[in-house]
């Protein structure tokens, strides 16, 4: 999305954040699943709808499946030459980029990123038609795509596309990336947003 643009200019920046947010448009009004939206279910697990272990293997088949949709994507990136030329070479230097960041900055970032994917879901349960549901998931994303933050399932795409398309770094420093992004998108998903809702909600309720 920011191939032969400079990735530092905020509106085109901002631009990208927009086209990104297609994926959780998708999502949202496709009705599909995706690993950092469902985070949301942990207002289901404290009110005793579904089980911890219900919520884990949630979690981990979608997870598991979200990492093998981005796998095949990257497979057919490759097969039509994508990773060649101008968008390969940016997204090599954005994978290294993020290869590069630490344990802490990964998981504040992904933190923060999470806490703007779900909420961009939350408000897309207030809308009453598709596009309200587009207008409530638009601004969110291109929020976090502006601000550089990390999401564990784009990143299943970008990291291994930017390796294929040469970026420095391994396997080991994908996996590292994915387990602090992961962790960080749980905390952001969950505990920042999923849980204050449901103890906001659930104060007024009892009152």
């Amino acid at each position: 999305m920011l191939a032969g643009a400079d990735p530092g200019h905020g509106p085109t920046r901002l631009l990208a954040g927009m086209a990104f947010a297609l994926g959780l448009i998708l999502v949202v009004v496709g009705g599909a699943e995706l690993f950092t939206g469902n985070a949301l279910l942990v207002m289901a697990w404290v009110d005793g709808i579904v089980t911890g272990a219900g919520l884990l293997r949630n979690w981990s088949i979608v997870f598991a499946a979200n990492f093998a949709g981005a796998i095949v994507v990257v497979a057919l990136a490759s097969m039509s030459g994508l990773a060649d030329g101008e968008l390969g070479r940016s997204a090599a230097r954005l994978a290294e980029a993020k290869l590069s960041l630490g344990a802490v900055e990964l998981f504040a970032r992904a933190v923060l990123c999470n806490a703007l994917v779900c909420l961009a879901v939350w408000l897309s349960f207030a809308a009453r038609d598709v596009p309200g549901k587009i207008l409530a998931v638009l601004w969110p994303v291109a929020a976090f795509v502006a601000l550089g933050f990390e999401h564990s399932v784009a990143n299943m795409f970008l990291l291994p596309f930017g390796r294929l398309a040469g970026a420095a770094g391994d396997a080991t420093d994908i996996v590292r990336n994915l387990v602090w992004v992961t962790l960080g998108n749980v905390a952001g998903g969950a505990g920042g947003v999923a849980l204050s809702y449901w103890a906001a909600y659930r104060r007024g309720a009892r009152e």
